[in-house]
């Protein structure tokens, strides 16, 4: 495994635009710890968000995670932008005559996902402690080390995308027709939603109905993992509380970590399969 990782950060190394696009990922999960500092003007008093319970544990187990997740597109790029190359450069031909095999290959690939997947993690839970023990108000060891099955839901839904990249990456061999094609996939992925929400009426049913279905697809199921923050905030709670409140389950559903793995294992069989047909 680490001499396969090996090969892979040293082609990394010796790739600018993917060492600029980490840099850039990093940095902005760094700049989640920056959000403590912001200031919103709201009917003529200042809220400052650090004060409005964000960092608060266990709370910012959910919150951490949920907004490191969106920034998520930039590794995919990486991800992307490494299949291409591997075609362009024709690395991948000369790995296979240096006695690299196909399965070696793919599986390289894989602990790369996995590696970039654990070190976003780590990084998250780093500035997520930190912040907690400045800005929270509850410090019991209890209390820090609930919810922390958020951390493990970001760790899947990172391997189940970046997965879903390479796989897209092999597909086609190009990043933009791979990014591409993952966007057409999410489209898709809505509109057969919406198809269910007019099949049933457009009714609060419909719209459960629809969800059900469209939570067993690839996009759909890792954004289910870790359900938007927003809503647990106390501010938010008292005002729909006012306008005859509403049940929300927030928890990391096994069913989505199972239908995510899934996907994960078919994204990367499928990308062994399609370069073990390929005459190369």
């Amino acid at each position: 495994m680490f001499r396969l990782l090996s090969i892979e950060f040293h082609k990394l190394r010796h790739s600018k635009a993917s060492k600029v696009l980490i840099i850039i990922y990093f940095g902005l999960l760094t700049s989640i710890a920056l959000t403590a500092a912001i200031k919103i003007p709201f009917f003529g008093k200042t809220i400052h968000l650090a004060e409005q319970g964000i960092f608060n544990f266990p709370y910012i187990w959910h919150f951490n995670t949920y907004v490191a997740a969106l920034l998520k597109f930039f590794l995919l790029l990486v991800i992307v932008s490494m299949m291409s190359n591997e075609y362009s450069n024709k690395t991948l031909k000369q790995n296979l005559i240096d006695g690299l095999s196909k399965k070696e290959f793919i599986l390289s690939k894989f602990y790369t996902v996995i590696a970039f997947a654990l070190i976003s993690t780590l990084f998250v839970f780093i500035i997520s402690l930190l912040l907690g023990l400045f800005y929270s108000d509850y410090n019991e060891f209890t209390i820090i080390t609930s919810d922390l099955e958020y951390l493990f839901a970001f760790f899947i839904k990172l391997v189940g995308f970046f997965s879903f990249g390479l796989f897209l990456g092999i597909l086609v061999k190009r990043s933009a027709f791979a990014i591409g094609a993952m966007v057409v996939w999410w489209i898709g992925e809505k509109i057969i939603w919406l198809i269910g929400l007019w099949f049933f009426r457009a009714s609060k049913e419909a719209m459960e109905a629809a969800s059900k279905v469209t939570a067993w697809f690839p996009l759909e199921a890792m954004s289910n993992l870790i359900k938007e923050p927003g809503s647990r905030l106390g501010v938010v709670k008292t005002i729909a509380n006012q306008m005859g409140g509403f049940t929300k389950s927030y928890a990391v559903a096994f069913k989505d970590v199972a239908i995510v793995s899934v996907w994960t294992f078919i994204f990367i069989y499928g990308a062994y399969a399609l370069l073990k047909k390929r005459d190369l």
